[in-house]
């Protein structure tokens, strides 16, 4: 049985690999003649497995009103401890088809949907670039925009020092112990750099990308809107394309 972390899976996949879990435990229950009540073995991890399940089924992308509430109650079925087996058996049935139809398309965006197309840091052939982009667009894709403004000051300060490295000259961008500087700095350094000429766009766009990243990591009483984000969208990818070039990753 994968772990609800587990990142291999989608959150469909996720939820359909417990619920045939919570079947199976339901089987060895009724063998071993133990209640799925009560504290003991089994009932004990029916009760994570549907805290599991439950908190999975959270992450999912709702459809309408109609498709939540009937997911909801097969897993409701699916879960229960008092669920008849031919029933339990019945209700999984239904829920996998569930989820390997309309749900699993909802769940699993294609890979450049969000604030920066994936295929475009896929070509710099580093793995952490395509990860932060992930989760970057995750954030946005969910509604949480403080968190992918985060994630994108995060993959602008990436670009930078891929910039810096790629040039042969990451020491101008450290301080006396070897770290390299903060976003604010790294930006100064990029901007004043004569190894490169840096776009008009980048330029102009470089100085929002900061200050929106650092009031959403920052400010006690900054809120990103979905606005705020959508500003920066087409700055981000300018600004990551031109110092992954700079590097020779693209």
């Amino acid at each position: 049985m994968p772990k609800p972390e587990d990142s291999r899976l989608s959150p469909s996949e996720t939820l359909e690999s417990l619920a045939r879990a919570a079947v199976g435990v339901a089987k060895k229950a009724r063998r071993n003649h133990m209640s799925l009540e009560g504290d003991n073995f089994y009932a004990n991890k029916l009760a994570t497995l549907r805290a599991d399940a439950t908190n999975t089924f959270r992450s999912l992308n709702s459809g309408s009103p109609g498709d939540s509430s009937a997911i909801a109650e097969l897993l409701e079925t699916v879960f229960a401890p008092l669920t008849h087996p031919k029933v339990r058996t019945k209700a999984l049935h239904e829920f996998s088809y569930n989820l390997r139809t309309a749900w699993r398309s909802r769940s699993m965006p294609c890979e450049d949907e969000g604030l920066f197309p994936l295929s475009i840091l896929s070509k710099a052939k580093r793995g952490y670039l395509v990860t932060v982009g992930r989760q970057m667009n995750g954030c946005f894709t969910s509604g949480w925009y403080d968190a992918a403004a985060v994630m994108m000051r995060r993959i602008i300060e990436i670009s930078i020092i891929e910039a810096f490295e790629g040039k042969g000259i990451a020491n101008k961008i450290k301080d006396g112990n070897g770290n390299y500087l903060q976003l604010t700095n790294l930006i100064s350094k990029a901007l004043a750099e004569p190894a490169w000429t840096l776009s008009r766009n980048t330029r102009n766009a470089l100085p929002n990308l900061r200050d929106v990243g650092h009031m959403s990591a920052h400010g006690r009483y900054f809120t990103a809107s979905p606005e705020d984000i959508e500003q920066l969208r087409s700055g981000c990818r300018i600004v990551v394309e031109e110092f992954l070039h700079h590097a020779g990753l693209l």
